[in-house]
């Protein structure tokens, strides 16, 4: 499947960046654009996400499929790609199945590991929340507030809400979404496959997403990578840090 892609920049080597779970191509906005001077930058909106197409299914063959897919429907290829946390493990699937597609890899706070299922309650209360009377978006925070306590996980979740003269209604596809956790959450069976391109992983040091026992197994697929840590990140390493995430992420571009 061709995803939407939202283009930034007209000249430079090209570069593909994708969000994580709940998020959108609109997330690397500002990233984008502060790399738009020297790259040619395509955000995408993995597939029930964004204004991507709703399917029925979600795994990540299916997802790195899809990638591959676009990056050939651009004619940009190969590309330097860059991805996310669940973004992350799109791209490293990509690189392993598609290397002819990837110049050099970038995973943003994720390892080619399975993690404890999370998000499970985002999700749900999202999709349950009843959305038929809403005329403003602090209604639906305070539907979200028990299962999401964090103010600011609300507003990130909170741009995926659509208000207009139809009324409210999410955008991304929460059923298949919140069905897919598992696998979102997993990594799938790649034994054998390796991607012998450049490849740089970028962590918050204070996330715990990529810890130091993940290391040898990034190095039996990734033989040639690199670490650089943004130490005062969390998980969202670009939107959090996004000066400290540019220092580490564009020496690394070609």
């Amino acid at each position: 499947m061709k995803l939407p892609v939202t283009a930034y920049g007209e000249t430079g080597s090209p570069v593909v960046v994708m969000h994580g779970l709940f998020g959108s191509g609109r997330n690397w906005m500002t990233a984008a654009r502060r790399l738009a001077d020297r790259h040619r930058v395509f955000a995408l909106d993995l597939r029930n996400h964004g204004t991507s197409p709703h399917v029925a299914t979600m795994s990540y063959p299916e997802m790195a499929d899809d990638v591959r897919e676009t990056i050939e429907s651009l004619g940009v290829g190969p590309v330097a790609l860059v991805g996310h946390s669940m973004g992350g493990k799109t791209a490293m699937l990509t690189a392993l199945r598609y290397p002819a597609a990837v110049e050099r890899l970038v995973v943003v706070d994720a390892a080619p590991v399975a993690y404890p299922p999370a998000f499970v309650e985002y999700a749900r209360a999202m999709r349950t929340a009843d959305l038929s009377s809403v005329t403003r978006r602090a209604e639906v925070d305070a539907q979200l507030a028990d299962a999401v306590p964090t103010p600011g996980t609300r507003a990130f979740l909170l741009q995926n809400l659509i208000l207009d003269s139809d009324g409210a209604r999410w955008r991304p596809n929460l059923p298949v979404i919140e069905a897919a956790l598992p696998a979102i959450s997993g990594w799938p069976a790649v034994e054998g496959l390796h991607y012998d391109g450049p490849t740089l992983f970028i962590y918050g040091g204070k996330s715990d997403y990529v810890q130091q026992d993940h290391r040898v197994t990034i190095a039996t697929y990734f033989p040639h990578v690199q670490y650089a840590e943004v130490p005062e990140a969390g998980h969202w390493v670009h939107a959090e840090r996004l000066d400290d995430f540019l220092a580490a992420l564009t020496p690394f571009l070609p």
